[in-house]
């Protein structure tokens, strides 16, 4: 029966491997997921789709509700969720979420289930990574360092980008699960490498959204419309996977739908610029395209996806759209 859903959802590819090899990296885990918050739940309905059996666990309650109508078992704490499961994933929002889930009460760190790994997907400073890698290795758990790259809306169209850093020979036996949420997946390192990855891609992610910005305000008072603007620009040499995510935002004028708020890049800001601190390594475009994401949040903006930086720049431009 397994084999015969196997042939089915994931073909057995015609190359030098046998079936029971093929078969033992690819089958389905059971998986405890940590933290469904914008993009935990959406990572979690992939993995879903993908034909996991998915335990939840999240401290808001009603994170679990969308989740539970598709499939999703729900844990009465992170303990809970890992006892039930072969693997956990987790994503979470702050510091003191990541250490309470790994070594607070009814944590990670008091389960029973031996030599099971953790894939730590959330975006943290590489020693609050390793305190939490600490706190559960004397249960016998191993954790990778796995953070993603991309929005929500990537999630949702399981396009995230995960880089994974730790012992690979665990992360080889956990690649079928990542590749459940992310399209791409790299193996970069020692554990902590992955979040070093992180911050360099999160420093271009959120330049390209403000030159994204930048670039849709001075085209519309010049009396270009923003729509035609993200049509011309998007799949030319110009672009960038922002221009063409957010830049569409931009032209609606929509930013309710978001992907990522301002919550995101604010809070990571800190760590990289303490990253950047510690290696004494100056950044000076990512500073200045940081102070559009203040303006914005100052503005009321905090909320709405990240691509709503480019009203903070119509309101510097003295632009209204419609008008010269």
């Amino acid at each position: 029966m397994i084999l015969d859903r196997i042939d089915v959802v994931h073909p057995i590819p015609h190359y030098p491997v046998s079936k029971e090899i093929w078969i033992k990296l690819h089958m389905a885990h059971s998986i405890g997921f940590i933290g469904l918050g914008v993009l935990g739940s959406a990572m979690a309905t992939n993995l879903l789709r993908d034909g996991h059996q998915v335990v939840g666990f999240d401290v808001r309650e009603d994170a679990l509700g969308g989740l539970t109508e598709i499939g999703l078992t729900e844990a009465s704490s992170p303990r809970d969720a890992a006892d039930q499961t072969d693997v956990v994933v987790t994503c979470l929002p702050t510091i003191d979420a990541l250490q309470a889930v790994f070594g607070g009460a009814e944590g990670l760190h008091q389960s029973a289930k031996k030599d099971q790994i953790i894939i730590e997907a959330s975006t943290f400073p590489v020693a609050q990574k390793e305190k939490a890698r600490d706190a559960v290795l004397g249960a016998g758990k191993r954790v990778i360092d796995c953070p993603v790259s991309g929005n929500r809306i990537l999630a949702e169209q399981k396009k995230l980008t995960a880089f994974a850093s730790g012992n690979e020979a665990d992360y080889e036996s956990v690649k079928s699960v990542i590749s459940g949420f992310a399209l791409r997946q790299f193996y970069v390192g020692d554990f902590g490498c992955g979040m070093k990855m992180k911050f360099c891609g999160n420093i271009l992610i959120l330049v390209h959204n403000a030159v994204a910005a930048e670039v849709m305000v001075l085209g519309m008072k010049s009396g270009l419309d923003p729509k035609l603007m993200h049509e011309v620009i998007g799949g030319s040499g110009s672009s960038s996977s922002m221009f063409e995510t957010r830049g569409a935002l931009m032209a609606a004028d929509d930013y309710d739908y978001e992907g990522s708020n301002f919550s995101t890049p604010i809070k990571d800001s800190r760590f990289i610029s303490q990253h950047a601190h510690d290696l004494r390594v100056p950044t000076p475009i990512y500073h200045v395209a940081l102070q559009s994401y203040y303006a914005a949040v100052a503005q009321g903006h905090f909320d709405e996806d990240a691509a709503a930086v480019v009203k903070a720049m119509e309101r510097a431009a003295n632009v209204e759209r419609g008008k010269d």
